[in-house]
């Protein structure tokens, strides 16, 4: 994307595959060189396009683990 400096810090997990070879992935991301963030969005196989998704806080992700292990 352009004017988006993006940094991948770890590779948290991988959610899903499509048929076409992208991949929707859980990743901690530093945007613009800020504090890294958990991210989800569907990224390209070589991790140089992307869709659109949601980035969330240590805390916002935090919370997000606590709530789906509740029955």
């Amino acid at each position: 994307m352009a004017g988006i400096k993006y940094e991948i810090i770890e590779q948290v997990a991988v959610l899903s595959e499509s048929p076409k070879g992208w991949k929707k992935e859980v990743n901690l991301i530093s945007w613009n060189d800020r504090e890294p963030k958990y991210d989800i969005r569907d990224w390209a196989p070589d991790h140089e396009k992307m869709g659109k998704g949601v980035t969330l806080t240590s805390e916002e992700w935090q919370a997000l683990k606590t709530f789906t292990k509740q029955p």
